[in-house]
């Protein structure tokens, strides 16, 4: 899908991702995974800042990127709301630059399944990253059950339309590919979600 069309699709689908912001499922598993961010964070594809509520604003500047100008907009407003501190960078995380060793974490929630290279952009990761810093992910992909992933890769040409993402990437292969270093992770619903502690390499 062209980066064009995709970015209009996102436009228009703040509203379904406002309604979803407060989604129970997802709470707990944000939740864990952000308590551990910290100091100058990075947050890709921030979408309308369903993760804010979780971090610990006396102990966090945040950056954050969406090449959505919707997202961004929602995103400030949750801000403001939430009361984080933050600076918002309307740009494409792939092709976006930042200066090396620049982040003490980055934090990426439901973003790889709309990358066209996600390996690219965990090494992108990696590089802004500071050496005893963190990066956060939480994703999905697929699962370990073989009729699960069977329907996962059929449809995937359906759902990448749809949603603008896919839903049949091995996000655990995808990780292992690039230069990062996983230090924790738990997976659930049948492996579909991960969260992942992991951290840079920069051999």
């Amino acid at each position: 899908m062209k980066k064009e069309k995709k970015i209009k699709k996102y436009n228009k689908q703040v509203k379904m991702y406002e309604r979803n912001r407060d989604n129970r499922v997802l709470d707990a598993w944000r939740n864990k995974l952000i308590q551990s961010a910290n100091g100058k964070v990075l947050e890709v594809g921030v979408g309308v800042g369903a993760n804010f509520r979780y971090y610990n604003k006396e102990s966090v500047f945040l950056t954050c990127v969406d090449f959505s100008s919707e997202m961004i907009k929602s995103a400030t407003q949750a801000a403001e709301y939430f009361k984080i501190d933050a600076d918002f960078i309307q740009e494409d995380i792939e092709t976006l630059s930042m200066e090396p060793n620049s982040f003490d974490c980055i934090v990426s929630t439901l973003s790889l399944c709309s990358y066209s290279d996600p390996v690219a952009a965990l090494n992108k990761f990696n590089e802004w990253c500071r050496n005893d810093g963190t990066i956060l992910l939480m994703e999905h992909g697929l699962s370990s059950n073989s009729l699960l992933s069977f329907t996962q890769k059929l449809i995937d040409p359906l759902y990448l339309k749809i949603s603008g993402c896919h839903c049949n990437r091995d996000i655990q292969k995808i990780i292992e590919e690039s230069k990062l270093q996983i230090h924790f992770s738990e997976s659930y619903r049948s492996d579909i979600l991960s969260l992942i502690w992991a951290k840079p390499c920069k051999v």
